[in-house]
Parts: C-alpha cells; structure tokens; sequence
C-alpha cells in the first residue's frame, strides 16, 4: 500500500454515523495487532458528513492496516455497491483527526 490515505465514498442509503463506527471496529482491530498507543499515534482519519466520506491516512503500518480491515468489514456490512474507495494524496495526520481512536 503506496498511497499516503484513501477516501471512502458512501452512498445515501448508508448512515455515516454507521460508518463511522464500523471505522472505530477496525481501529479497535489495529490495537490489536499495533497496541493502543501506536494506533493513536499513528493512525488517522476524518470524516466529513457532508461529502459523506472517510478518508483514512495509510502511509504507515497501522495506516495500511487500518484500511484494510476497514474495507473489509464495510464489505461484509453494507456490501460492495455501497461505496467507493479510492487513494488520495491527502492523508489526515493524526493531531488533526476530527474524532479520536
């Protein structure tokens, strides 16, 4: 995984606080693997209600992982029509995540 984030696009019928909780899942998961401090450290994330999107920073380990189990479990969740992923160059950092791990 080469990309610094990736932006999660959802479509109406998804609710983003839905969303967004399935996100504290797979940072709950990175703990798992990382510990909690490392993920705090490292891992972040915005969402933004509006656009309804995620955007989840991946150019670290704990990044990369995050984003991984997160598309995971929003697969078997809400199922592969429900949104679109895609890297972007952008990755939130940590100190400015809008919602703490």
């Amino acid at each position: 995984m080469n990309q610094s984030a990736y932006r999660f696009e959802f479509i109406a019928t998804v609710p983003m606080l839905d969303a967004e909780q399935t996100l504290h899942l797979a940072l709950f998961s990175a703990e798992g693997l990382f510990g909690s401090a490392r993920v705090r450290l490292e891992a972040g994330y915005r969402v933004d209600e509006a656009s309804r999107t995620v955007t989840v920073g991946a150019a670290t380990e704990v990044g990369a992982a995050v984003v991984k189990v997160y598309t995971g479990l929003l697969l078997r969740e809400f199922g592969e029509n429900a949104f679109q992923v895609r890297p972007t160059p952008a990755a939130p950092r940590p100190e400015s995540v809008e919602c703490a791990a």
